[in-house]
């Protein structure tokens, strides 16, 4: 193959606030003289930190590349067109950062037109088209790839997704019309709305050729050129795609309608526009021309990018990709010791999870104990099956699970404690175990030690009282399952001195942890909060309202039904926070009577599942004791007051100085419990229904930050 360059033009001048993506051109010569394909490469000249994306000059450049090649197919200069993109990233969407500017509808209308109109203009061209998807490709990237007429993808891509309803919108470029004619509506809506409310799930580049999005799938390590020569066969007729007709039935597409319909029900109650104006493109796609499907994904992008719900979600992306990434009150980074062995006081679940996770991100020797070898030989064998099963999904080379292996090991004696340099403890919650496991381990350490406790809700400073050291204890709150939730609440004793913090603030860096420095405060954020949430929750329940109209009353404040994440928390641990709480704050935390009988018979929970719904488990039904004279509120009541709960307890928390901001607030129940996007995490939907107003008579964040700006 021989190829010839075409340089960027006029074109791609670059403004102060787009990132321009370059559609840089050039020839290539296909084999066995099947022609001439021009290629296009999308290159924001950043490297893959800074993916490729579509602003306004962005898209100007690419309909300018795209115009002169269709002057060069019809002169006969070339027989085909690929896009593909610079290393590890095709293209991750639309450059929404100039939203929050956008103060018209009409200016929000005419960003989806000139998308359209780009990507349109591909499709249209006279000569067949290419994506080469070779690495991540989200949003408009992803519709950029379907208007082309056949596509390949590596088996290396590692995030592919429509993640606009996560954030409030719906894909408008193209995707709802595109997708589900070339995978069938059913499939469509698995990426367009139920990956997107299930936190943004994205797939990897085999799920993808699966799925049909790709017709053809090549290792990475020779990616490009085997696109090439695949685009070489179809272009001479060689290979042959075949396409099914998904429009042709209709009784499936009502179908896939309907369950859509229902998931956007069971996790948003109503509360996510986006997930609506979605079903409604993908069901209207069936019959729709290109031209209709098109004008109506512009109509529904001018509603939501005037919508609090879409402002809300790109508020809530910058806390995640930014505020994450500068924790407020850290200390400098200079202060920070380095960790070079870690000890683990406990063997059970959640002390073998972080044992894995700091062998993993570390890279350094860690050792359990507990108080017999039983328990010890547990932890250690949990360790192992996990690696076993890392290994088995490929997620690991063989020598990276014999080094992670090696790394773990289990004692009964704290000793082997005495060179490491930081030692966390997660065993049982009560602080006078906890204050005893200190007072052994600090007898065997250095006077440098970071001493992390793994607490959810008790003092950091009670538990250091009785040290020689108390400076070096800080509170290292993680999240369960530990590999998988993002949040790291760093919680600093009254003592706690700096160096101490900055260690807990490194360590959370390099196990790709979110860190937010939390006062030493009972429960500390995200458990306040759900304590607060599920004590109103219940007590309402309790007073008499039925349980089925209030969880479709707080639908879409949590990621799952009050009750349901109880279960997954635990009746037990929930039990012992609503206590905590109590004891520290008073009666606004409710202490459920009906939780300490399901407690005390060892049931797992409120429900159980039927048919992959939750369902009351009939033998806690029979364990509830409801009131003489039932108090029943109505859906919006309970929502209302439920609100007014937390907002009132967000604000108190402020005062207290738990956190430093708002923002933190929201990145916490965002990282840690699974909060949503469109609603910005918490404040901002406090701020937008009222609630704040009502509980204390302002707002968390300026009209503008997390909502459309006002008008003059």
């Amino acid at each position: 193959m021989t190829t010839t360059a075409e340089a960027p033009t006029a074109a791609a001048s670059t403004s102060l606030d787009e990132v321009v993506t370059h559609a840089l051109v050039r020839d290539i010569r296909l084999p066995d003289g099947a022609g001439t394909l021009a290629l296009v490469t999308l290159d924001n000249g950043r490297d893959h930190t800074r993916p490729n994306t579509f602003g306004p000059q962005s898209i100007a450049e690419l309909t300018a590349a795209v115009d002169r090649l269709r002057t060069r197919a019809v002169a006969g200069e070339i027989v085909a067109v690929a896009v593909t993109g610079k290393p590890f990233v095709f293209a991750v969407g639309a450059d929404l950062s100039g939203i929050p500017h956008v103060t018209e509808r009409e200016q929000a209308v005419e960003v989806a037109r000139a998308g359209h109109a780009a990507f349109a203009a591909v499709s249209d061209l006279p000569v067949p088209t290419f994506a080469f998807v070779n690495g991540a490709v989200m949003g408009g990237g992803l519709e950029l790839a379907l208007s082309c007429d056949f596509r390949t993808i590596s088996a290396g891509v590692p995030a592919l997704a429509f993640p606009e309803v996560f954030l409030g919108l719906v894909p408008g470029w193209g995707g709802c019309y595109l997708l589900p004619r070339l995978i069938g509506p059913a499939a469509a809506y698995g990426l367009i709305v139920d990956n997107a409310l299930s936190n943004n799930t994205m797939l990897g580049g085999p799920k993808a050729f699966r799925l049909g999005i790709a017709d053809a799938m090549f290792a990475p390590v020779d990616f490009l050129e085997a696109s090439i020569a695949w685009a070489a066969r179809v272009v001479s007729g060689a290979v042959t795609v075949e396409r099914a007709d998904h429009t042709a039935d209709a009784e499936a597409w009502a179908a896939a309608t309907k369950a859509a319909t229902r998931t956007a029900n069971l996790k948003t109650a109503g509360t996510s526009p986006a997930a609506y104006r979605a079903i409604a493109l993908v069901d209207a796609a069936r019959t729709a021309t290109r031209e209709e499907a098109y004008a109506a994904e512009d109509e529904a992008l001018g509603d939501l990018i005037m919508g609090d719900e879409l402002r809300a979600g790109l508020y809530a992306f910058d806390l995640v990709n930014k505020r994450a990434k500068r924790p407020a009150g850290a200390p400098p980074k200079e202060l920070a010791r380095p960790v070079t062995k870690v000890g683990v006081v406990g063997a059970g679940l959640m002390a073998s999870q972080l044992a894995l996770l700091f062998a993993r991100r570390l890279g350094v020797p860690v050792v359990m104990t507990d108080l017999d070898e039983a328990r010890v030989a547990k932890g250690v064998a949990y360790v192992r099956s996990e690696v076993d099963a890392l290994l088995e999904k490929r997620r690991i080379s063989p020598d990276q699970a014999r080094f992670l292996t090696g790394l773990v090991t289990g004692s009964t004696s704290k000793d082997g404690f005495a060179d490491a340099e930081l030692v966390i403890e997660a065993v049982f919650e009560e602080l006078s175990v906890k204050k005893q496991v200190w007072a052994e381990v600090e007898a065997v350490v250095s006077d440098t030690c970071v001493l992390a406790s793994n607490t959810s809700s008790l003092s950091i400073t009670s538990m250091a009282a009785d040290l020689a050291h108390p400076e070096r204890v800080v509170g290292l709150h993680f999240f369960n399952p530990v590999a998988v939730m993002p949040l790291l609440e760093v919680i600093a004793g009254e003592r706690t001195d700096e160096a101490t913090l900055a260690t807990a603030f490194a360590v959370g860096r390099t196990l790709r942890k979110t860190t937010i420095r939390v006062k030493d405060s009972a429960s500390f954020v995200v458990n306040r909060l759900l304590g607060r949430f599920m004590g109103e929750f219940g007590r309402i329940v309790e007073e008499g309202t039925p349980l089925e109209v209030a969880d479709a009353a707080v639908a879409g404040l949590a990621p799952m039904p009050p009750f349901v994440l109880l279960g997954l928390v635990g009746p037990a641990i929930a039990l012992h926070n609503s206590e905590t709480l109590h004891a520290a704050f008073g009666d606004r935390f409710f202490v459920s009577e009906n939780l300490r009988r399901i407690v005390a018979a060892g049931k797992p929970g409120y429900y159980v599942m039927d048919g992959g719904r939750p369902a009351l488990d009939p033998e806690v039904a029979a364990l509830l004791v409801g009131p003489e004279q039932p108090v029943i509120l109505k859906a919006p009541e309970v929502r209302r007051r439920v609100l007014e709960a937390l907002a009132d307890e967000a604000h108190r928390m402020l005062e207290e100085g738990v956190v430093a901001a708002p923002m933190d607030i929201d990145l916490a129940m965002i990282t840690g419990a699974g909060f949503q996007f469109w609603n910005g995490g918490i404040t901002p939907l406090l701020d937008r229904e009222g609630a704040s107003e009502a509980a204390f008579g302002g707002r968390f964040l300026p009209v503008g930050v997390a909502s459309v700006p006002s008008t003059p």
